[in-house]
């Protein structure tokens, strides 16, 4: 009997090393316009996109209709605080009402997060982007464009956090000739439930100061995110425009996969 029972105590020993040792469960960036605060594992691939998204605006009696299937960002994990992003949309179905409508591929997008700050309350990355014109002239601007975002995230229990996204970018004025400041902002209040559910709602504001008319926009934005496993999360959410200039729906359901 000793040695089974030795067995069973070196058994139950090492699968509490391995729960010790497991990986924390995937940290992103969906759903919701936020940017969190966490970076791709250190030589792990990460893989976070819409599977499909549907865009509904209507402004200056023009009314567009855009459907997204499939918008990947990239994560390649660097060191522990550190990772490189890219983001593409794959297929662009743009219908405006009246006029004709546009398909293809969007904008590439570059970005690279770095962690400034890591704490059991609150934790600040920096993350650049930079826009490749890469898109369809139909579809973009075909300028070249960039910002910077300065993520933090504020844990107020085990269950309730604040996210806040500052960002400032430099964009292409509607002209064709030069660039300009735009900013946006958001507050976003996130709930972790029972099931590995979390639930979000944020206000989310932007400014664009393009010679040609200033504009601001803000949405009410609402998300949930479902953890199937430590390396897999499925999401979605949708979008409320507040302002004219706004979108007036957005509605999108996605997924994260580490590797």
């Amino acid at each position: 009997m000793r040695i089974p029972c030795l067995l069973l105590l070196l058994l139950g020993a090492a699968g509490l090393v391995r729960a010790d040792d497991a990986p924390a469960p995937i940290c992103t960036d969906r759903p919701t316009k936020s940017t969190g605060t966490c970076t791709a594992d250190a030589g792990h691939l990460q893989l976070e996109t819409d599977l499909a998204s549907n865009t509904r605006a209507r402004g200056d009696g023009v009314s567009t209709d855009t459907w997204v299937a499939l918008n990947p960002t990239l994560k390649y994990g660097l060191d522990p605080t550190l990772d490189v992003e890219v983001n593409v949309a794959l297929y662009t179905d743009l219908h405006v009402r009246g006029t004709g409508s546009a398909r293809g591929s969007g904008d590439a997008w570059l970005k690279l997060k770095q962690k400034l700050l890591t704490g059991p309350a609150l934790e600040i990355a920096l993350m650049p982007v930079l826009k490749v014109p890469s898109a369809s002239r139909a579809l973009g601007n075909g300028a070249w464009e960039g910002g910077v975002l300065l993520p933090v995230v504020a844990r107020l229990s085990d269950a309730w956090s604040i996210n806040l996204s500052p960002e400032i970018d430099v964009t292409a004025n509607t002209s064709g000739h030069g660039h300009h400041l735009a900013t946006a902002q958001l507050v976003n209040l996130g709930r972790t439930l029972a099931h590995d559910v979390t639930l979000s709602v944020e206000v989310w504001g932007a400014w664009d100061a393009d010679p040609a008319g200033h504009q601001s926009q803000a949405s009410f934005d609402l998300g949930a995110a479902w953890l199937l496993g430590p390396d897999l999360q499925l999401d979605g959410g949708i979008n409320l425009g507040l302002k004219r200039e706004t979108p007036a729906l957005q509605a999108y359901v996605g997924v994260a996969r580490r590797f």
